[in-house]
């Protein structure tokens, strides 16, 4: 494929229509033409079909390609394809040269067969396992599709067209990259000879559409007093830690969280990949850079998290804690950030916390165990676990306080602890959240705000 080529990625399928006839690209070299898509399920799939692709692909020129909508040159495409079944004596009907059309208009401006997945919202996660396997989340289970590439090598150009559109590298002497596409869904994407069987392509999908607490509610995911309980949270301005394992819906819940933030705050997000959908209009977004092919330029969570200090943040949100800027987000809960957030992955609320130690630790700050847990527990107030659980439902499973420390050991407070009650002939689990009435550590906080009767009248419904 030329270089000339914009890629459209995350666009939606043009759907051709009728064009007359108007000047096709005829006079490319072959070595120029782009990677014939993968055979997707369907009538034509085949020799006949592939060689169809071959011939219509020497006939486009690249640099007309890149001057025109993707509407025309999927019109254009289709009517090249019948041009050309027509010479060759093929038989092709509508539908398979609509398809194809769309399948080539795909390969040349979007990212392949991967286009129909990206679309789907129902789809949240894409997994590439080499060229003939692919696999989707979907509704929290994972399965495989229909969707096949050509060959590892066709896999392997779509991969180097992400990495080369976010100015990165991969191939065998790079052969570890992450991305980000336009609509802000993340990619990672390993090469062999680390990837055995072929490139690996991992997509996390941008979510499009946003979803605060009444949504979660209606998904099951917690209860309306609970939501109400979080709300008296965030605007109570705690510091709040979520907790999960991979897709378990820890960004969904900070985004949520993040709705109950007061308009006229100024508020400073650190993300090593921009995930965070913040409704407020005073928000500033920062993003990490990674080096450059020369292994210079990089900008790191941490250098993010410490500048950010100096931005005149009422709040910082660290969109994932995974290294030793743990240390500077404890610093910056503990000096007047009060309501800042951050997400950390770890599988219970009191796992999060010696997590938190041990990324400090990792910064090798020379400092004693104990002074760390007392950092700890003096930035932060409370800890959301959430988990994707076996029926493919994301949950708040344990709203637990951080009381403080007894000794070296943190005491908790678990205000909120789902317990599962069987499964209905769904498969679907049946569950319940049990509440402790025990008085909160930060009820001065909530009086403070004068939350404290929204506070006891949600945990009151909750019990009911």
């Amino acid at each position: 494929m030329s270089n000339a080529l914009v890629p459209s990625f995350g666009r939606r399928r043009p759907e051709p229509a009728p064009s007359p006839a108007g000047p096709v690209m005829r006079q490319a070299a072959e070595a120029a033409a782009p990677a014939a898509p993968a055979a997707r399920p369907g009538p034509g799939a085949g020799a006949p079909l592939a060689e169809l692709r071959a011939l219509c692909l020497a006939r486009i020129d690249p640099a007309t390609v890149a001057t025109m909508a993707p509407d025309r040159l999927a019109a254009e495409v289709e009517r090249l394809l019948a041009e050309v079944a027509t010479e060759q004596r093929m038989q092709l009907n509508a539908r398979e040269q609509r398809q194809l059309a769309l399948d080539l208009v795909d390969d040349m401006l979007g990212l392949g067969p991967l286009e129909p997945l990206l679309e789907d919202e129902a789809i949240t996660d894409i997994m590439v396992n080499g060229h003939d396997k692919v696999f989707v989340e979907q509704r929290g289970k994972v399965v495989l599709s229909g969707i096949r590439f050509r060959d590892n090598q066709h896999l392997a150009n779509i991969a180097q067209r992400i990495a080369a559109a976010v100015g990165r590298r991969i191939d065998e002497s790079s052969p570890m990259v992450d991305a980000r596409l336009a609509d802000g869904s993340r990619v990672n994407i390993v090469f062999p000879p680390l990837a055995i069987d072929g490139p690996a392509v991992s997509i996390r999908k941008f979510a499009r559409r946003v979803i605060d607490f009444d949504k979660l509610v209606e998904y099951g995911a917690l209860t309306r007093p609970m939501a109400r309980a979080l709300q008296v949270a965030a605007r109570c301005r705690l510091n709040v830690v979520i907790s999960g394992g991979t897709g378990s819906g820890k960004t969904t819940m900070l985004n949520a969280l993040s709705r109950m933030i007061d308009p006229g705050e100024r508020v400073v997000t650190v993300e090593d990949a921009a995930e965070l959908q913040l409704q407020q209009p005073h928000v500033v977004r920062l993003e990490t850079r990674p080096p450059s092919l020369e292994g210079r330029g990089e900008v790191t969570q941490r250098d993010l998290v410490r500048n950010a200090l100096r931005m005149r943040p009422d709040r910082i949100i660290l969109g994932e804690c995974r290294g030793p800027e743990a240390f500077d987000m404890l610093q910056a809960m503990n000096t007047g950030h009060d309501g800042s957030m951050s997400t950390v992955h770890a599988n219970t609320s009191r796992d999060a916390l010696i997590r938190i130690e041990n990324m400090v630790m990792m910064g090798s700050f020379g400092l004693p165990t104990k002074a760390i847990r007392t950092q700890i527990a003096g930035a932060v107030d409370l800890i959301l676990q959430v988990e994707r659980q076996r029926d493919g439902s994301r949950r708040l499973v344990q709203v637990t306080e951080l009381v403080g420390l007894e000794g070296d050991v943190f005491t908790l407070n678990d205000i909120f602890q789902l317990e599962h009650e069987g499964e209905d002939q769904d498969g679907r689990l049946r569950v319940r959240w049990k509440v402790s009435r025990a008085r909160p550590a930060f009820m001065p906080r909530l009086a403070y705000f004068g939350q404290e009767r929204a506070w006891a009248a949600a945990l009151e419904e909750a019990e009911r």
